[in-house]
């Protein structure tokens, strides 16, 4: 079982819960990003660097992700291929990706996405991530983390 980051954009917070979690439970921690990352000196939290470009991290994840792995994500196409996959995805703000929300959670963001390329909504993107935010991943990502931890022993 190993944790996957999507780390361009996964706030800091996120990231120290996951590396903590790692150390405590002993379980492999992969950040996946097109630019180099501070990581703690760990054998098993690593950090991968891949060449900037339109998904490339989301490939790399894909194509090296097993069943029973995790996801950390806020990017809705990815999390679509992780639960189709048969892996679980968890957004930053502590929602679970599953089969029976990711269809849903796909057409509002392609909705949202239309709607702004033909200029009917400006700007927009999720509200600053807050103290809020960051107990509610910490609360699904440690309920989440110990359900794969025992289903993979």
């Amino acid at each position: 079982m190993k944790i996957w980051v999507d780390a361009d954009a996964c706030p800091a917070a996120v990231k120290e819960i996951v590396f903590k979690a790692s150390e405590r439970l002993k379980v492999e921690v992969c950040l996946v990003a097109n630019q180099e990352l501070k990581i703690p000196k760990s054998p098993i939290i690593t950090m991968v660097k891949v060449p900037k470009g339109f998904d490339v991290a989301d490939a790399y994840i894909v194509q090296n992700l097993n069943a029973n792995d995790m996801v950390i994500t806020a990017d809705v196409p990815l999390a679509a291929l992780v639960v189709e996959k048969g892996a679980l995805a968890i957004n930053p703000r502590g929602e679970l990706y599953n089969e029976g929300n990711i269809s849903e959670r796909l057409s509002v963001r392609n909705f949202m996405q239309s709607m702004r390329e033909s200029g009917l909504i400006q700007g927009g993107g999720p509200a600053q991530f807050n103290p809020a935010d960051k107990q509610r991943f910490a609360s699904t990502f440690d309920k989440y983390l110990h359900i794969l931890i025992k289903k993979s022993k």
